[in-house]
């Protein structure tokens, strides 16, 4: 724990650098220009740096010596150290930049517990006394925000790749690209689903949702950040296939969790408002596997309330209530359940060092039973 912690710090100050940097370049090009800086600290400070954690360990379970030794502890940093910490920072940025453009998507009010970036964007309108559309100006201002964030990101993984020898730099980024293509798709395929699901046969809904599930979140929270983190190590095509039999089957538990959150989460505690999903019309597997269950009577009414974002507290009782005795949330439980056992038993079999191993079944506990 102490070295996950230390990592934790480490990628913290190095996003703490990257953003300083570019808070003078902007700086230099417009005072108007601060809002961006300020608003980036902001999402950036907070988090669980899953992703960083999911990096550095992929790396530790290749290059991780046996014993007491550590290498993020003064005096035995290397250069694959520095190049590990350096493109977890970027991936938590790229993480940041997916988060803005996310709950723009969504319409999403709030994150972490402060207004999204856009409703920010929007009141600096309008404390400001500016004219036009505040709301237009808020989306247009959070997508610009969004994709500085990628280009920081972009920035300061470029950086960690120059650490690395060419050839190991290009594999690296090949899986950095890979990632971000997959997420962009599975991102599509979640609006997609939310407005096309009409057309489709309900036999293929849940596939659908499970597609969702894989693409948006399980390769990018987990499985990318283990493979990026391996490859910097040098990992073999044997590493490689042990990690990605433990980091998808998580990733799909680490979003699974995160559908049931977003229905049945504390507020207090998610940082989101009660029944978010609901409200936002998410097709999730959660949903599917109710809808599965549900006499028609039951199923054509969650389908109407659904995606309505006036729904009140009683109708998002109501329709967690529907989740909840139609079975579909002690399914996705149950499924939760079997994918981290499967992550951990591929994680067993994986010619990895013991002691990522150990961590690594530990962040599998931690990731899929949160709370937030």
């Amino acid at each position: 724990m102490a070295e996950s912690t230390r990592l934790v710090d480490l990628v913290s100050a190095r996003i703490d650098r990257a953003l300083d940097e570019q808070r003078d370049r902007l700086a230099a090009i417009s005072p108007d220009l601060v809002s961006f800086d300020t608003f980036a600290r902001d999402l950036l400070s907070g988090g669980k740096r899953f992703r960083a954690l999911f990096c550095y360990w992929g790396w530790q379970s290749v290059a991780g010596r046996s014993g007491s030794f550590d290498p993020l502890s003064e005096g035995s940093r290397q250069t694959t150290a520095e190049a590990i910490v350096t493109a977890a920072a970027a991936l938590e940025i790229f993480h940041a930049a997916a988060l803005v453009h996310d709950d723009i998507m969504d319409r999403s009010d709030t994150r972490r517990g402060r207004p999204a970036a856009h409703r920010r964007f929007e009141s600096l309108h309008a404390e400001s006394s500016w004219v036009g559309d505040r709301a237009l100006y808020g989306t247009n201002a959070a997508l610009l925000l969004g994709d500085g964030l990628l280009s920081l990101s972009d920035a300061v993984f470029d950086e960690a790749l120059a650490l690395l020898d060419p050839v190991r730099a290009r594999i690296v980024r090949q899986e950095f690209h890979t990632m971000r293509l997959e997420v962009t798709a599975g991102q599509y395929l979640d609006i997609h689903e939310e407005t096309a699901w009409p057309t489709v046969d309900d036999a293929e809904q849940l596939v659908r949702a499970q597609r969702v599930i894989v693409f948006k979140s399980a390769k990018y929270s987990v499985e990318a950040p283990l493979l990026i983190g391996a490859l910097i190590a040098g990992a073999s095509e044997s590493q490689l296939d042990g990690l990605r039999s433990f980091g998808l089957p998580l990733g799909v538990a680490y979003q699974l969790r995160d559908d049931v959150l977003g229905v049945f989460g504390d507020p207090e505690v998610t940082g989101k408002p009660a029944g978010d999903d609901l409200r936002e019309g998410k097709r999730t597997v959660l949903v599917a596997t109710a809808r599965k269950a549900l006499p028609v009577g039951a199923r054509q009414l969650l389908d109407e309330l659904l995606g309505d974002p006036d729904l009140d507290d009683d109708q998002v009782q109501m329709l967690r209530a529907t989740l909840t005795d139609s079975g579909a949330l002690s399914a996705v439980e149950r499924s939760i359940d079997r994918h981290v056992q499967r992550a951990k038993a591929a994680l067993d079999a994986a010619p990895l060092t013991p002691s990522a191993r150990e961590q690594l079944a530990s962040l599998a506990d931690t990731v899929s039973r949160r709370s937030a």
